[in-house]
């Protein structure tokens, strides 16, 4: 793809009432440079296009916002959530986007009944977890530390020591749950 800056950056300068002259010194180049760059006759060297962009006082954004790419987004309906149960306790995969290596993320809304609880005390696993408290009580336990966490509360961990996720309440445990890189409990 050829890029085009040229005439994004002649206007900002005629705008500004400057002369080529003006934003090659300002820049530090060539005013044969400037003027080959804004007919698009040249497609200018990074180090280049930087200086022309600070001469001007130009946002990088504005020179590039033409050739923004489209990226897919997962949309994951309510009817179409993946579910898996354990005793007491009710998983909705909310995502699960896998890239390379550890890259990736999962997550859940999980509820948890009364005296139920997700996680074991054995081991942990590898990457990182983020969840929110929506509504009930919730106990987490983190290696040898137990937390208590109400709705709004949250909590973030490095995964790899044993962690449980327990009720201790009398009403079901709502919870919001993420994890990178994606354990994969549920199969895709």
């Amino acid at each position: 793809m050829h890029y085009n800056f040229g005439e994004k950056i002649r206007s900002v300068r005629e705008r500004r009432s400057l002369t080529l002259r003006e934003v090659a010194e300002t820049a530090g180049v060539s005013e044969s440079l400037v003027s080959q760059v804004e007919r698009n006759r040249v497609s200018p060297a990074i180090d280049t296009l930087l200086a022309l962009a600070d001469a001007l006082d130009i946002d990088l954004e504005y020179l590039f916002s033409d050739y923004r790419r489209d990226r897919p987004v997962r949309i994951m309906r309510r009817a179409e959530r993946v579910t898996f149960t354990r005793p007491g306790v009710l998983y909705e995969r909310l995502a699960h986007l896998e890239g390379q290596g550890r890259e990736g993320i999962e997550a859940y809304a999980i509820t948890i009944e009364p005296k139920a609880k997700t996680g074991g005390r054995e081991y942990g696993h590898i990457g990182w977890e983020l969840g929110v408290v929506q509504d009930g009580k919730a106990e987490l336990t983190v290696g040898n530390q137990t937390y208590e966490l109400s709705p709004g509360d949250s909590a973030s961990f490095m995964a790899g020591s044993p962690h449980v996720l327990a009720n201790p309440g009398v009403k079901p445990l709502r919870v919001f749950w993420i994890i990178t890189p994606p354990k994969g409990e549920i199969g895709n």
